[in-house]
Protein backbone atom coordinates (compact mmCIF):
# COMPACT_ATOMS: atom_id res chain seq x y z
CA UNK A 1 0.00 0.00 0.00
CA UNK A 2 2.13 2.64 -1.13
CA UNK A 3 2.03 5.66 -3.48
CA UNK A 4 2.71 5.22 -7.18
CA UNK A 5 5.66 7.17 -8.61
CA UNK A 6 7.26 7.18 -12.02
CA UNK A 7 10.90 8.41 -11.94
CA UNK A 8 12.04 11.28 -14.10
CA UNK A 9 16.28 12.29 -14.28
CA UNK A 10 18.56 15.36 -14.35
CA UNK A 11 20.91 16.73 -16.58
CA UNK A 12 24.07 16.94 -15.11
CA UNK A 13 24.22 21.02 -15.61
CA UNK A 14 20.87 21.21 -13.39
CA UNK A 15 22.62 20.72 -10.02
CA UNK A 16 24.20 24.05 -11.20
CA UNK A 17 21.28 25.76 -12.37
CA UNK A 18 19.34 25.22 -9.35
CA UNK A 19 22.52 26.93 -7.28
CA UNK A 20 22.38 23.14 -5.59
CA UNK A 21 25.15 21.72 -3.62
CA UNK A 22 23.59 18.15 -3.88
CA UNK A 23 22.24 16.03 -6.57
CA UNK A 24 19.51 15.65 -4.00
CA UNK A 25 18.44 19.53 -4.12
CA UNK A 26 17.80 19.57 -7.81
CA UNK A 27 13.88 18.21 -8.47
CA UNK A 28 13.44 15.98 -11.77
CA UNK A 29 10.32 16.91 -13.80
CA UNK A 30 7.47 14.55 -15.54
CA UNK A 31 6.61 12.68 -12.36
CA UNK A 32 2.78 11.57 -11.26
CA UNK A 33 2.19 10.44 -7.97
CA UNK A 34 -0.75 8.47 -7.04
CA UNK A 35 -1.72 7.51 -4.11
CA UNK A 36 -2.09 4.32 -2.91
CA UNK A 37 -6.05 3.97 -3.61
CA UNK A 38 -5.66 5.63 -6.99
CA UNK A 39 -7.97 7.52 -6.47
CA UNK A 40 -5.77 11.27 -6.58
CA UNK A 41 -2.76 12.30 -8.35
CA UNK A 42 -0.52 14.82 -8.64
CA UNK A 43 2.13 15.92 -11.61
CA UNK A 44 4.49 18.49 -10.23
CA UNK A 45 6.74 20.48 -12.24
CA UNK A 46 9.06 19.76 -9.61
CA UNK A 47 9.76 16.71 -7.45
CA UNK A 48 12.76 16.52 -4.84
CA UNK A 49 14.15 13.55 -2.92
CA UNK A 50 16.23 14.53 -0.18
CA UNK A 51 18.50 12.81 1.83
CA UNK A 52 19.18 14.29 4.45
CA UNK A 53 18.17 17.82 6.59
CA UNK A 54 20.89 19.68 4.56
CA UNK A 55 19.10 18.76 1.27
CA UNK A 56 15.90 19.87 2.63
CA UNK A 57 16.59 23.32 4.21
CA UNK A 58 18.68 24.32 0.74
CA UNK A 59 15.40 22.94 -1.16
CA UNK A 60 12.97 24.73 1.19
CA UNK A 61 15.16 27.92 0.49
CA UNK A 62 15.79 28.06 -3.11
CA UNK A 63 11.65 27.28 -3.34
CA UNK A 64 10.85 30.30 -0.68
CA UNK A 65 13.06 32.56 -3.17
CA UNK A 66 11.66 31.30 -6.27
CA UNK A 67 8.13 31.61 -4.69
CA UNK A 68 7.61 27.93 -6.11
CA UNK A 69 5.32 25.90 -4.21
CA UNK A 70 6.48 22.74 -1.84
CA UNK A 71 4.14 19.89 -0.71
CA UNK A 72 5.57 17.37 1.80
CA UNK A 73 4.82 13.66 0.70
CA UNK A 74 4.82 11.07 3.17
CA UNK A 75 4.08 7.45 2.44
CA UNK A 76 1.32 8.33 -0.38
CA UNK A 77 -1.48 6.66 2.08
CA UNK A 78 -3.63 9.24 2.66
CA UNK A 79 -6.83 9.05 0.99
CA UNK A 80 -7.57 12.25 -0.05
CA UNK A 81 -4.48 14.61 -2.39
CA UNK A 82 -3.11 16.36 1.39
CA UNK A 83 0.18 16.08 0.48
CA UNK A 84 -0.86 16.62 -3.15
CA UNK A 85 0.59 19.39 -5.93
CA UNK A 86 1.07 20.10 -9.55
CA UNK A 87 4.01 22.65 -8.85
CA UNK A 88 6.18 21.27 -6.22
CA UNK A 89 6.63 18.21 -4.08
CA UNK A 90 9.51 16.31 -1.80
CA UNK A 91 9.31 13.06 -0.81
CA UNK A 92 10.38 12.13 2.73
CA UNK A 93 11.43 8.50 2.01
CA UNK A 94 15.47 8.66 2.19
CA UNK A 95 15.20 10.84 5.34
CA UNK A 96 14.43 7.36 7.33
CA UNK A 97 16.48 6.82 10.09
CA UNK A 98 15.86 5.96 13.90
CA UNK A 99 18.87 8.52 15.29
CA UNK A 100 18.85 7.07 19.03
CA UNK A 101 16.61 5.36 21.35
CA UNK A 102 16.81 5.85 25.25
CA UNK A 103 15.70 3.42 27.41
CA UNK A 104 15.41 5.82 30.66
CA UNK A 105 13.59 8.36 29.35
CA UNK A 106 11.69 5.63 27.08
CA UNK A 107 12.15 8.27 24.10
CA UNK A 108 13.34 8.04 20.70
CA UNK A 109 14.51 10.43 18.03
CA UNK A 110 13.53 9.37 14.51
CA UNK A 111 13.98 11.15 11.10
CA UNK A 112 10.54 12.04 9.74
CA UNK A 113 10.46 9.70 6.78
CA UNK A 114 11.31 6.79 9.15
CA UNK A 115 8.47 4.18 9.24
CA UNK A 116 5.72 3.14 11.81
CA UNK A 117 6.60 -0.37 11.76
CA UNK A 118 10.53 0.52 11.51
CA UNK A 119 10.14 2.35 14.85
CA UNK A 120 8.55 -0.02 16.17
CA UNK A 121 11.07 -2.61 14.91
CA UNK A 122 13.66 -0.67 16.61
CA UNK A 123 11.84 0.48 20.15
CA UNK A 124 11.31 -3.26 20.72
CA UNK A 125 14.63 -4.20 20.92
CA UNK A 126 14.91 -1.84 23.69
CA UNK A 127 11.80 -3.06 25.73
CA UNK A 128 9.58 -0.65 24.21
CA UNK A 129 6.94 0.38 22.29
CA UNK A 130 4.74 3.33 20.50
CA UNK A 131 1.49 4.01 22.70
CA UNK A 132 -0.72 3.29 20.00
CA UNK A 133 -0.75 2.54 16.22
CA UNK A 134 -2.96 3.09 13.28
CA UNK A 135 -4.99 0.72 11.23
CA UNK A 136 -1.16 0.11 8.97
CA UNK A 137 1.93 0.62 9.83
CA UNK A 138 3.85 1.65 6.70
CA UNK A 139 3.47 4.84 7.39
CA UNK A 140 5.99 7.75 7.31
CA UNK A 141 6.22 9.07 11.26
CA UNK A 142 6.43 12.96 9.79
CA UNK A 143 2.80 12.49 8.26
CA UNK A 144 1.38 9.91 10.43
CA UNK A 145 1.73 12.82 13.58
CA UNK A 146 1.13 16.07 11.12
CA UNK A 147 -2.75 14.57 10.25
CA UNK A 148 -3.20 13.46 13.86
CA UNK A 149 -3.35 9.74 13.11
CA UNK A 150 -5.28 7.51 15.57
CA UNK A 151 -5.60 3.80 16.95
CA UNK A 152 -8.10 3.44 19.42
CA UNK A 153 -9.12 3.27 23.17
CA UNK A 154 -11.01 5.68 25.18
CA UNK A 155 -7.84 6.80 27.31
CA UNK A 156 -5.36 7.30 24.42
CA UNK A 157 -4.82 10.10 22.70
CA UNK A 158 -3.94 10.08 18.97
CA UNK A 159 -0.37 9.92 17.58
CA UNK A 160 0.58 13.34 17.55
CA UNK A 161 0.68 13.72 21.15
CA UNK A 162 3.56 11.22 21.31
CA UNK A 163 5.64 13.81 19.84
CA UNK A 164 7.17 15.32 22.26
CA UNK A 165 9.98 17.46 20.73
CA UNK A 166 10.34 17.92 16.73
CA UNK A 167 12.58 19.79 14.41
CA UNK A 168 11.28 22.50 11.92
CA UNK A 169 12.83 23.61 8.41
CA UNK A 170 10.43 26.96 7.35
CA UNK A 171 10.60 29.31 3.96
CA UNK A 172 11.22 32.38 6.52
CA UNK A 173 11.65 31.15 10.14
CA UNK A 174 14.80 29.50 9.50
CA UNK A 175 15.13 26.18 11.43
CA UNK A 176 13.30 25.32 14.41
CA UNK A 177 13.77 22.97 17.31
CA UNK A 178 9.98 22.98 19.46
CA UNK A 179 8.93 21.69 22.45
CA UNK A 180 6.59 22.06 25.12
CA UNK A 181 8.64 24.18 27.42
CA UNK A 182 10.61 26.83 24.73
CA UNK A 183 7.27 27.73 22.51
CA UNK A 184 4.27 25.69 23.51
CA UNK A 185 1.62 27.31 21.60
CA UNK A 186 4.01 26.81 18.35
CA UNK A 187 4.70 23.36 19.33
CA UNK A 188 1.44 22.04 20.37
CA UNK A 189 -0.22 23.96 16.59
CA UNK A 190 3.06 22.63 14.52
CA UNK A 191 2.28 18.95 16.01
CA UNK A 192 -0.74 18.69 13.64
CA UNK A 193 0.63 21.05 11.24
CA UNK A 194 -0.68 19.56 8.04
CA UNK A 195 2.76 20.77 6.51
CA UNK A 196 1.70 23.91 6.30
CA UNK A 197 4.11 25.46 9.51
CA UNK A 198 7.08 24.15 8.01
CA UNK A 199 8.89 20.60 6.87
CA UNK A 200 9.34 18.52 9.79
CA UNK A 201 12.55 16.63 9.50
CA UNK A 202 12.80 14.87 13.39
CA UNK A 203 10.51 14.27 15.80
CA UNK A 204 11.09 12.79 19.11
CA UNK A 205 8.42 10.64 20.51
CA UNK A 206 7.37 9.44 24.36
CA UNK A 207 7.31 5.32 24.06
CA UNK A 208 5.81 3.14 26.47
CA UNK A 209 7.06 -0.33 28.08
CA UNK A 210 5.93 -3.17 25.29
CA UNK A 211 3.86 -5.84 26.55
CA UNK A 212 2.06 -8.64 24.82
CA UNK A 213 -1.73 -7.33 24.20
CA UNK A 214 -4.50 -10.33 24.05
CA UNK A 215 -7.48 -9.61 21.12
CA UNK A 216 -10.60 -10.95 21.61
CA UNK A 217 -13.24 -10.72 18.47
CA UNK A 218 -16.62 -11.83 18.41
CA UNK A 219 -19.71 -10.74 16.86
CA UNK A 220 -22.53 -9.13 18.74
CA UNK A 221 -25.87 -7.88 17.78
CA UNK A 222 -26.81 -3.93 17.73
CA UNK A 223 -29.28 -4.09 20.78
CA UNK A 224 -26.14 -6.16 23.09
CA UNK A 225 -23.60 -3.93 21.91
CA UNK A 226 -26.05 -0.56 22.87
CA UNK A 227 -26.46 -2.52 26.33
CA UNK A 228 -23.16 -3.18 27.31
CA UNK A 229 -21.33 -0.22 25.02
CA UNK A 230 -19.93 1.62 28.13
CA UNK A 231 -18.96 -1.02 29.75
CA UNK A 232 -16.97 -2.33 27.64
CA UNK A 233 -15.36 1.32 26.58
CA UNK A 234 -14.44 1.58 30.14
CA UNK A 235 -13.26 -1.87 30.40
CA UNK A 236 -11.06 -2.47 27.35
CA UNK A 237 -7.43 -0.84 26.84
CA UNK A 238 -8.38 -1.05 22.83
CA UNK A 239 -12.06 -1.19 21.21
CA UNK A 240 -12.95 -1.45 17.85
CA UNK A 241 -16.30 -2.01 16.28
CA UNK A 242 -17.05 -3.11 12.75
CA UNK A 243 -20.61 -2.34 11.87
CA UNK A 244 -22.05 -4.16 8.65
CA UNK A 245 -24.74 -1.94 7.11
CA UNK A 246 -27.97 -4.61 6.03
CA UNK A 247 -27.61 -6.94 8.93
CA UNK A 248 -27.78 -7.38 13.03
CA UNK A 249 -24.20 -7.82 13.24
CA UNK A 250 -21.60 -5.41 14.58
CA UNK A 251 -18.02 -7.42 15.05
CA UNK A 252 -16.50 -6.37 18.13
CA UNK A 253 -12.34 -6.02 19.11
CA UNK A 254 -11.37 -6.03 22.80
CA UNK A 255 -7.25 -5.82 22.84
CA UNK A 256 -6.13 -5.71 26.55
CA UNK A 257 -2.97 -6.43 28.26
CA UNK A 258 -2.14 -10.16 28.25
CA UNK A 259 0.53 -9.81 31.16
CA UNK A 260 2.23 -7.22 32.95
CA UNK A 261 4.22 -4.73 30.96
CA UNK A 262 8.27 -5.51 30.01
CA UNK A 263 10.98 -3.69 31.98
CA UNK A 264 13.21 -1.62 29.90
CA UNK A 265 16.31 -2.12 29.02
CA UNK A 266 19.30 -1.02 30.77
CA UNK A 267 19.63 2.78 30.42
CA UNK A 268 21.42 3.67 27.34
CA UNK A 269 21.64 6.91 25.24
CA UNK A 270 22.43 4.78 21.88
CA UNK A 271 23.01 6.28 18.49
CA UNK A 272 21.46 4.61 15.70
CA UNK A 273 21.72 6.78 12.91
CA UNK A 274 24.20 5.62 9.80
CA UNK A 275 23.15 1.88 11.52
CA UNK A 276 21.44 -0.62 9.42
CA UNK A 277 17.89 0.54 9.23
CA UNK A 278 16.46 -2.48 7.37
CA UNK A 279 12.85 -3.26 10.06
CA UNK A 280 12.09 -6.77 10.10
CA UNK A 281 9.06 -7.57 8.66
CA UNK A 282 6.21 -7.61 11.26
CA UNK A 283 6.04 -10.57 13.31
CA UNK A 284 9.19 -11.96 12.49
CA UNK A 285 9.99 -15.59 11.45
CA UNK A 286 7.23 -18.20 12.19
CA UNK A 287 4.33 -15.84 12.07
CA UNK A 288 1.33 -16.60 10.69
CA UNK A 289 -1.24 -14.72 8.68
CA UNK A 290 -5.45 -14.99 9.89
CA UNK A 291 -7.50 -15.13 7.01
CA UNK A 292 -7.65 -11.10 7.06
CA UNK A 293 -4.46 -11.01 6.77
CA UNK A 294 -3.28 -10.31 10.40
CA UNK A 295 -0.07 -11.57 12.03
CA UNK A 296 -1.00 -14.18 14.37
CA UNK A 297 1.58 -15.06 17.07
CA UNK A 298 0.07 -18.46 17.69
CA UNK A 299 -0.55 -21.82 15.45
CA UNK A 300 -1.38 -21.13 12.03
CA UNK A 301 -5.25 -21.79 11.53
CA UNK A 302 -5.20 -25.37 9.80
CA UNK A 303 -6.73 -25.66 6.29
CA UNK A 304 -10.05 -26.84 7.34
CA UNK A 305 -10.90 -24.17 9.70
CA UNK A 306 -9.88 -21.22 7.16
CA UNK A 307 -11.95 -23.04 4.65
CA UNK A 308 -14.85 -23.27 7.15
CA UNK A 309 -14.46 -19.60 7.84
CA UNK A 310 -14.35 -18.84 4.22
CA UNK A 311 -17.21 -21.11 3.27
CA UNK A 312 -19.67 -18.10 3.23
CA UNK A 313 -17.99 -15.66 0.77
CA UNK A 314 -16.55 -18.63 -1.33
CA UNK A 315 -20.54 -19.72 -1.81
CA UNK A 316 -21.48 -17.00 -2.72
CA UNK A 317 -19.13 -15.96 -5.09
CA UNK A 318 -19.19 -19.71 -6.50
CA UNK A 319 -22.93 -18.68 -7.22
CA UNK A 320 -22.80 -15.43 -8.49
CA UNK A 321 -19.62 -15.56 -10.70
CA UNK A 322 -17.84 -17.99 -12.97
CA UNK A 323 -14.71 -18.27 -11.44
CA UNK A 324 -12.25 -21.51 -10.77
CA UNK A 325 -12.52 -23.38 -7.65
CA UNK A 326 -8.26 -23.07 -7.47
CA UNK A 327 -9.00 -19.63 -8.13
CA UNK A 328 -10.97 -18.94 -5.64
CA UNK A 329 -9.08 -20.90 -2.98
CA UNK A 330 -6.17 -18.18 -3.37
CA UNK A 331 -8.46 -15.35 -2.15
CA UNK A 332 -8.05 -13.69 1.71
CA UNK A 333 -11.42 -12.51 2.99
CA UNK A 334 -10.91 -9.25 1.92
CA UNK A 335 -9.67 -10.80 -1.70
CA UNK A 336 -13.22 -12.36 -1.79
CA UNK A 337 -15.04 -9.23 -0.48
CA UNK A 338 -13.12 -7.18 -3.35
CA UNK A 339 -14.40 -10.11 -5.73
CA UNK A 340 -18.22 -9.67 -4.78
CA UNK A 341 -18.28 -6.43 -4.48
CA UNK A 342 -17.06 -5.87 -8.19
CA UNK A 343 -19.62 -7.72 -9.79
CA UNK A 344 -22.63 -5.01 -9.00
CA UNK A 345 -20.70 -2.21 -6.51
CA UNK A 346 -23.78 0.18 -6.45
CA UNK A 347 -26.63 -2.46 -6.27
CA UNK A 348 -28.03 -2.15 -2.65
CA UNK A 349 -29.63 -5.81 -2.58
CA UNK A 350 -26.09 -7.53 -4.07
CA UNK A 351 -24.09 -5.56 -1.50
CA UNK A 352 -26.08 -6.72 0.95
CA UNK A 353 -25.47 -10.24 0.16
CA UNK A 354 -21.98 -9.27 0.58
CA UNK A 355 -22.27 -8.20 3.76
CA UNK A 356 -24.31 -10.99 5.20
CA UNK A 357 -21.48 -13.55 4.03
CA UNK A 358 -19.23 -11.13 5.24
CA UNK A 359 -20.73 -11.30 8.91
CA UNK A 360 -21.06 -15.29 8.50
CA UNK A 361 -17.38 -15.18 7.89
CA UNK A 362 -17.01 -13.12 11.30
CA UNK A 363 -18.73 -15.45 13.49
CA UNK A 364 -17.04 -18.65 11.71
CA UNK A 365 -13.89 -16.56 12.84
CA UNK A 366 -14.51 -15.46 16.33
CA UNK A 367 -11.43 -16.32 19.01
CA UNK A 368 -8.69 -14.99 20.60
CA UNK A 369 -5.09 -13.68 19.53
CA UNK A 370 -1.73 -12.69 21.38
CA UNK A 371 0.99 -10.71 19.96
CA UNK A 372 2.48 -7.20 20.66
CA UNK A 373 1.26 -3.86 20.10
CA UNK A 374 2.12 -3.30 16.52
CA UNK A 375 1.34 -6.74 15.53
CA UNK A 376 -2.06 -6.65 16.85
CA UNK A 377 -3.58 -2.82 16.86
CA UNK A 378 -3.39 -3.05 12.67
CA UNK A 379 -5.62 -4.56 10.46
CA UNK A 380 -5.87 -5.20 6.88
CA UNK A 381 -8.04 -1.95 5.55
CA UNK A 382 -8.94 -3.83 2.24
CA UNK A 383 -8.41 -2.69 -1.21
CA UNK A 384 -8.48 0.31 -2.95
CA UNK A 385 -11.51 2.71 -2.04
CA UNK A 386 -13.22 5.70 -0.85
CA UNK A 387 -13.48 6.43 2.74
CA UNK A 388 -14.60 9.72 5.22
CA UNK A 389 -13.88 9.63 8.38
CA UNK A 390 -14.98 11.70 11.34
CA UNK A 391 -14.41 12.69 14.71
CA UNK A 392 -17.06 13.81 17.35
CA UNK A 393 -17.12 14.46 21.17
CA UNK A 394 -18.91 11.80 23.44
CA UNK A 395 -18.24 13.00 27.26
CA UNK A 396 -16.03 12.92 29.82
CA UNK A 397 -13.69 9.93 30.44
CA UNK A 398 -13.88 11.11 34.33
CA UNK A 399 -17.54 11.07 33.71
CA UNK A 400 -17.79 8.01 31.91
CA UNK A 401 -19.59 5.32 33.99
CA UNK A 402 -22.57 7.68 34.54
CA UNK A 403 -22.67 9.83 31.68
CA UNK A 404 -21.66 7.43 28.65
CA UNK A 405 -24.37 4.95 30.22
CA UNK A 406 -27.07 7.65 29.63
CA UNK A 407 -26.13 9.10 26.47
CA UNK A 408 -24.57 6.50 24.36
CA UNK A 409 -23.78 9.39 22.24
CA UNK A 410 -21.86 7.44 19.52
CA UNK A 411 -24.32 4.46 19.47
CA UNK A 412 -26.95 6.85 18.59
CA UNK A 413 -25.01 8.12 16.13
CA UNK A 414 -25.04 4.51 14.55
CA UNK A 415 -28.11 4.12 14.89
CA UNK A 416 -29.05 7.25 13.09
CA UNK A 417 -26.46 6.31 10.68
CA UNK A 418 -27.53 2.76 9.84
CA UNK A 419 -31.75 4.03 9.34
CA UNK A 420 -30.39 6.99 6.96
CA UNK A 421 -28.27 4.22 4.97
CA UNK A 422 -31.26 1.61 4.55
CA UNK A 423 -34.01 4.64 4.50
CA UNK A 424 -31.77 6.06 1.29
CA UNK A 425 -31.05 2.17 -0.10
CA UNK A 426 -27.51 3.26 0.14
CA UNK A 427 -25.24 0.62 -1.23
CA UNK A 428 -22.72 1.04 2.30
CA UNK A 429 -19.69 -1.45 1.75
CA UNK A 430 -18.72 -3.05 4.91
CA UNK A 431 -17.47 -2.47 7.53
CA UNK A 432 -18.22 0.77 8.89
CA UNK A 433 -15.85 1.11 11.50
CA UNK A 434 -16.12 2.42 15.03
CA UNK A 435 -12.87 3.84 17.33
CA UNK A 436 -12.25 6.06 20.16
CA UNK A 437 -9.47 8.45 21.75
CA UNK A 438 -9.33 10.29 23.98
CA UNK A 439 -8.76 14.17 23.21
CA UNK A 440 -4.97 15.70 21.93
CA UNK A 441 -3.66 19.23 23.09
CA UNK A 442 -2.94 19.77 19.52
CA UNK A 443 -5.11 22.43 18.54
CA UNK A 444 -5.30 21.34 14.85
CA UNK A 445 -6.01 17.91 16.01
CA UNK A 446 -9.78 16.46 15.52
CA UNK A 447 -10.09 15.51 18.63
CA UNK A 448 -8.45 18.63 20.07
CA UNK A 449 -9.64 19.85 23.43
CA UNK A 450 -8.69 21.76 26.67
CA UNK A 451 -6.63 24.48 26.98
CA UNK A 452 -5.33 26.04 23.30
CA UNK A 453 -7.93 24.50 21.64
CA UNK A 454 -11.20 25.85 19.85
CA UNK A 455 -13.50 24.01 22.17
CA UNK A 456 -14.87 24.62 25.41
CA UNK A 457 -14.57 20.65 26.01
CA UNK A 458 -12.37 19.10 29.06
CA UNK A 459 -9.25 18.05 28.45
CA UNK A 460 -10.06 14.52 29.11
CA UNK A 461 -13.06 14.53 26.33
CA UNK A 462 -13.48 11.16 24.98
CA UNK A 463 -13.82 11.21 20.68
CA UNK A 464 -15.68 8.53 18.72
CA UNK A 465 -14.43 7.90 15.51
CA UNK A 466 -16.46 6.25 12.39
CA UNK A 467 -15.50 5.96 8.88
CA UNK A 468 -17.70 5.10 6.28
CA UNK A 469 -16.37 3.16 3.04
CA UNK A 470 -16.74 2.27 -0.63
CA UNK A 471 -14.06 -0.02 -2.53
CA UNK A 472 -13.03 -0.11 -5.60
CA UNK A 473 -12.77 -3.42 -6.60
CA UNK A 474 -11.67 -2.84 -10.04
CA UNK A 475 -9.33 -1.14 -13.04
CA UNK A 476 -12.53 -0.06 -15.30
CA UNK A 477 -12.82 3.99 -15.43
CA UNK A 478 -16.65 4.06 -16.04
CA UNK A 479 -17.39 1.72 -13.39
CA UNK A 480 -14.82 3.49 -11.01
CA UNK A 481 -16.81 6.66 -11.71
CA UNK A 482 -19.64 4.94 -10.88
CA UNK A 483 -18.75 4.15 -7.25
CA UNK A 484 -17.05 7.49 -6.47
CA UNK A 485 -20.39 9.47 -7.59
CA UNK A 486 -22.32 6.92 -5.68
CA UNK A 487 -19.88 7.75 -2.76
CA UNK A 488 -20.13 11.23 -2.96
CA UNK A 489 -23.90 10.85 -2.67
CA UNK A 490 -23.08 8.69 0.42
CA UNK A 491 -21.11 11.71 1.87
CA UNK A 492 -23.19 14.33 1.75
CA UNK A 493 -25.99 12.37 3.41
CA UNK A 494 -23.17 12.07 6.31
CA UNK A 495 -22.43 15.73 6.30
CA UNK A 496 -26.26 17.11 6.13
CA UNK A 497 -27.94 15.12 9.00
CA UNK A 498 -25.28 13.52 10.79
CA UNK A 499 -21.62 15.75 11.14
CA UNK A 500 -23.83 18.97 12.55
CA UNK A 501 -26.07 17.13 14.69
CA UNK A 502 -23.13 15.97 16.71
CA UNK A 503 -20.46 18.23 16.41
CA UNK A 504 -18.28 15.99 14.01
CA UNK A 505 -15.43 16.74 12.40
CA UNK A 506 -13.45 15.08 9.19
CA UNK A 507 -10.06 13.42 9.84
CA UNK A 508 -7.64 15.74 8.13
CA UNK A 509 -5.95 12.84 5.76
CA UNK A 510 -9.76 11.93 4.47
CA UNK A 511 -11.34 15.33 4.11
CA UNK A 512 -12.32 16.51 0.03
CA UNK A 513 -13.21 19.74 -0.82
CA UNK A 514 -16.91 19.27 -2.08
CA UNK A 515 -18.03 20.32 -5.74
CA UNK A 516 -21.04 21.72 -4.51
CA UNK A 517 -21.00 25.64 -3.13
CA UNK A 518 -23.13 25.24 -0.37
CA UNK A 519 -21.87 22.28 0.90
CA UNK A 520 -18.46 23.67 0.26
CA UNK A 521 -19.51 26.89 2.22
CA UNK A 522 -21.19 24.83 5.20
CA UNK A 523 -17.66 22.67 5.35
CA UNK A 524 -15.61 25.67 5.45
CA UNK A 525 -18.19 27.60 8.24
CA UNK A 526 -18.03 24.77 10.37
CA UNK A 527 -13.82 24.01 9.98
CA UNK A 528 -12.95 28.01 11.21
CA UNK A 529 -15.72 27.13 14.60
CA UNK A 530 -13.96 23.72 15.23
CA UNK A 531 -10.29 25.04 14.81
CA UNK A 532 -8.41 27.67 16.17
CA UNK A 533 -7.33 29.17 12.06
CA UNK A 534 -6.74 32.08 13.33
CA UNK A 535 -3.95 31.90 15.36
CA UNK A 536 -2.87 29.07 12.79
CA UNK A 537 -2.73 31.34 9.71
CA UNK A 538 -0.96 33.57 11.86
CA UNK A 539 1.96 31.59 12.36
CA UNK A 540 1.85 30.40 8.51
CA UNK A 541 2.26 34.28 7.50
CA UNK A 542 5.30 34.50 10.35
CA UNK A 543 6.84 30.89 9.16
CA UNK A 544 5.65 30.78 5.20
CA UNK A 545 4.41 34.58 3.90
CA UNK A 546 4.26 33.46 0.22
CA UNK A 547 2.39 30.50 1.15
CA UNK A 548 5.37 28.48 -0.32
CA UNK A 549 3.71 24.69 1.95
CA UNK A 550 0.12 25.14 0.95
CA UNK A 551 -2.26 23.39 -1.65
CA UNK A 552 -5.65 24.27 -3.61
CA UNK A 553 -7.41 21.97 -1.13
CA UNK A 554 -6.06 23.51 2.41
CA UNK A 555 -6.44 27.22 1.28
CA UNK A 556 -9.59 26.54 0.01
CA UNK A 557 -10.29 24.97 3.26
CA UNK A 558 -8.49 26.78 5.64
CA UNK A 559 -7.54 29.83 3.84
CA UNK A 560 -4.13 31.35 3.32
CA UNK A 561 -1.25 32.94 5.61
CA UNK A 562 -3.16 35.60 7.96
CA UNK A 563 -6.08 35.28 5.92
CA UNK A 564 -8.34 32.34 8.45
CA UNK A 565 -11.48 31.34 5.70
CA UNK A 566 -14.31 33.49 6.47
CA UNK A 567 -16.77 32.09 3.98
CA UNK A 568 -20.43 31.14 6.25
CA UNK A 569 -23.27 28.52 5.38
Amino acid sequence: MAGVLAWGFVEPDEQQLFGASSPRQVPVSGESVVNWSATHTARPRFYYQPENQDDVAAIVADCARAKRRLRVLGGGLSPNGVGFSDEGMMSMALLDKVLWVDPDSMRVRVEAGCRVQQVADELKRYGLSLQNYASIREQQVGGFTQVSAHGTGASIPPVDEQVVALKLVTPAGGILELNAQDNPELFKMARVGLGCLGVVTELTLQAVPVQKLQEKTFVATAKEVAAKHAKWLRGNKHLRYMWLPYTDSVVVVQVNPAGPPAKPAAPQLRPLAGAAQAGSAAGGAGASMSAYGDVVQEDAVDERTLSHQLEPLRKLLARAASVPAEAVAELSATELRDALLVLDPLDKSWVAQVNQAEAEFWKRSSGTRVGYADQILGFDCGGQQWVLEVAFPIGSYSKATSSWRSNNTDIAYMRELLSEIESADVPAHSPIEQRWTTSSSSPMSPAAAGPGSQSTLPSDTVHSWVGIIMYLPTEDPQQRQAITDGFKQYVGMVQDKLMPQYGASWHWAKIEVPEDPQRLAAMRAALAERFPLQRFNAYRAELDPDNILGNKLLDTLLGTPGHPSAVKA
